[in-house]
């Protein structure tokens, strides 16, 4: 079992851009967070990546509450009482998280048969992490 924290604000992917030959790009701050994402994966697993199982992700993201916030609603999503409902997208996380650990905690995310991924507002922003392998 794989368990990791990010200590780095989740950033949602964005749409792919084309250049005038139509081949497709990643948005300069999606292209960022993974870059940042796989150096930390690095650092932090050196294993070698899982490469013939079917694996489960669980990811927790934890998102900034924003300044402008009443004191009692901060309270509220600090406690998890108030979950994030607006954008991004929780799918849009997800996207961005497996496109960074691709390659680097399992060699292709065709091993994935189970995901499952929440998003919180927290004072302490991060991606939380824990693959394990499926047992069915």
């Amino acid at each position: 079992m794989i368990n990791l924290t990010l200590p780095i604000a989740p950033v949602a992917a964005g749409r792919p851009r084309f250049n005038r030959n139509g081949h497709a790009y990643d948005p300069k701050k999606s292209k960022i967070f993974k870059k940042q994402v796989e150096s930390m994966l690095k650092f932090m697993y050196r294993d070698k990546p899982i490469s013939d199982k079917p694996i489960e992700v669980y990811v927790a993201f934890y998102r900034e509450i924003q300044s402008s916030v009443s004191k009692k609603e901060h309270d509220r999503r600090a406690n998890h009482e108030h979950m994030p409902i607006h954008k991004p997208d929780t799918d849009n996380y997800i996207k961005s998280i497996l496109d960074a650990m691709n390659g680097i905690l399992w060699t292709d995310d065709n091993l994935i048969v189970h995901i499952d991924a929440y998003k919180y507002y927290d004072d302490n922003p991060r991606i939380e992490i824990n693959v394990k392998e499926w047992l069915g």
